[in-house]
């Protein structure tokens, strides 16, 4: 049954005789599949010095296309990176504004393959990766292994004072 539609449309397209019109069409959403498939940013070793600071998630994206958006985070992630080794660490914001951290940090070791940057983490516990899709100084677009998309922000500090 997944071969019948191809190989029907492959004799439809090959039998039919296109207008004019019809050879325009195909022709403009040709081009525009090609522009949408090669826009995916490349990542240099400029932009992963982006990646350093303090990021608060924004939302998630399933494998399905749902979305969980996050209104209020207790945790906030601070993220360093000299080279390509660093670490990750979730730090609570205060009244104040200033963070309460722990000791407890993911190692991040990052490789940069022709503008694809994936980020390793590893515990004592465990190991995984997360691939870099967009950074800029206001956003962190990041793909883990079992394809949820993450948006972070920038979080934006509060103070009581």
């Amino acid at each position: 049954m997944g071969l019948f539609f191809p190989d029907c449309f492959f004799r439809y397209i090959c039998k039919k005789s296109f207008t004019r019109k019809e050879m325009k069409k195909i022709g403009v959403l040709l081009v525009f599949s090609l522009f949408f498939i090669g826009c995916k940013q490349k990542i240099s070793d400029a932009d992963l010095a982006k990646i350093n600071g303090y990021w608060e998630i924004e939302k998630a994206e399933l494998p399905d296309g749902s979305k969980k958006e996050y209104t209020v985070n207790p945790t906030i992630d601070f993220i360093e990176i000299k080279g390509n080794k660093g670490f990750r660490k979730k730090v609570m914001p205060q009244m104040d504004g200033s963070y309460l951290m722990n000791n407890v940090s993911e190692k991040i070791e990052v490789t940069n393959t022709d503008g694809t940057v994936v980020l390793h983490y590893s515990t004592s516990y465990a190991k995984w990766k997360e691939e870099v899709l967009e950074v800029t100084n206001e956003h962190l677009v990041i793909r883990n292994d079992q394809d949820l998309e993450y948006t972070y922000k920038r979080p934006k500090p509060f103070s009581v004072k």
